[in-house]
This record gives C-alpha cells, structure tokens and sequence, in this order.
C-alpha cells in the first residue's frame, strides 16, 4: 500500500498538470480519462484521487490559489505595508503572467470567463478567489491611504478595479496578440495611475519609471 507522504506528492503533481491543462482549456478541458492518459495513470487510480470530475475541478482551482499566493501575494508581503506593497502586488501578478507560471496565463482570468455565467460549486470557488485577490488589492491600498501614502479621499475599491483591469488586461492582449510589450505597457498605465495619488518622495519613490 503507498504511503500517505507518496500520495500527497503523487496528488500534488496531478494537480499541477490540471492546473496548467486549464489554464489554456478550462476547467472543462479537464477529465480524469484525458488526465489519467497524459500522466501515464489508471483511470481508477485517478479517480480514487477525486471520485468526480467536479471535485478535481474543485481540488485544481485550490492548487491553483495556492501557487497564485506564493508567485504573487508572498513576495509582496515581504515589503512593510504602504504603496511599495501595492506596487510590488500589481508588479508580482505582471510577473507571474509573463513568466508563465500556467502556460495559459493566469490561471484565474482564463476560468473566471469560462464560470462567470454557470452557477455551481466550482464558478462559486473561481469567484471566492477572485473577490479574495481584489479585497486583497483593496485593503492595501486602503492601509497605504491610511499611513497618509495616498491622498484622503483615494477610493481604494475603485483604484483597485482599476488598476487589476490593467494588469488584466496585459495578461489578454499578451496572449492573443503574443505581444510582451503589453506587460510594460500595463505597468506605465498602472504608475500613471497612481503617481497623482501618492504623497511625498517616498511613496512616489515605489512608483517612479
């Protein structure tokens, strides 16, 4: 019998091929059959890992915000709280699309279009990681406002749309265009953005060219 230590390495590399499978497919791209063949595994092996296509969508959504978090939240918390951790957030998430981290692009914008409009237990976890990266986005440009970084009056919900809408944005155009230059284009449009917004040197210091 394997291991429990064997199964957890052996799910988590299954994960991480769903996951990179979806964010070029979809969600619906996914099937134990079609996964099982590509990872050299018995479908009855597969399914005792999820039992259903819907909970191995579930599971690969969850993976997916686990690589989301290290790629992109984590190095930005690595800086104090302020408008260099906002920058940093925006800058981590233009990064991690470039790179490639899913060959897709990223993960979450690919299954967002493909759940918006399906109700479920899968378009409900998209939408639960999404709305998490945007109140993350929100709350701290709300704790920049608050440590007088930004002017009073900032809308931390409003810039925050805005400012993912750009990064968005450079992760489509880059896809279907295959132009890398969107990446800079988003993060000039991002610092044009803000830089009005910012107070004194060393909150324009993060966002300067």
């Amino acid at each position: 019998m394997v291991g429990r230590p064997r199964d957890e390495q052996a799910r988590s590399l299954i994960l991480r091929r769903a996951a990179d499978i979806a964010s070029r497919n979809g969600l619906e791209g996914l099937s134990i059959g079609g996964l099982s063949g590509e990872l050299g595994l018995s479908k009855s092996g597969l399914f005792g890992y999820f039992g259903s296509k819907e909970e191995l969508q579930l599971a690969t959504v969850r993976a997916a915000a686990q690589i989301f978090i290290t790629e992109v939240v984590q190095p930005a918390l690595s800086v104090p709280p302020g408008l260099g951790r906002v920058w940093l957030l925006c800058d981590s998430w233009l990064i991690y699309s470039q790179r490639r981290v899913f060959p897709g692009g990223c993960f979450f914008f690919t299954v967002a279009a493909e759940f918006e409009g399906r109700p479920g237990r899968v378009r409900d976890a998209v939408a639960a990681a999404s709305l998490d990266w945007r109140r993350l986005v929100a709350r701290t440009i709300e704790d920049a406002r608050q440590l007088g970084q930004l002017i009073e009056g900032t809308d931390a919900d409003q810039l925050a749309f805005e400012l993912i809408a750009f990064m968005e944005a450079a992760n489509s155009v880059s896809l279907l265009h295959d132009e890398a230059g969107a990446y800079q284009r988003a993060r000039a449009a991002i610092q044009a953005r803000m830089r009005p917004l910012a107070t004194g040197h060393t909150a324009l210091s993060w966002i300067s060219s």
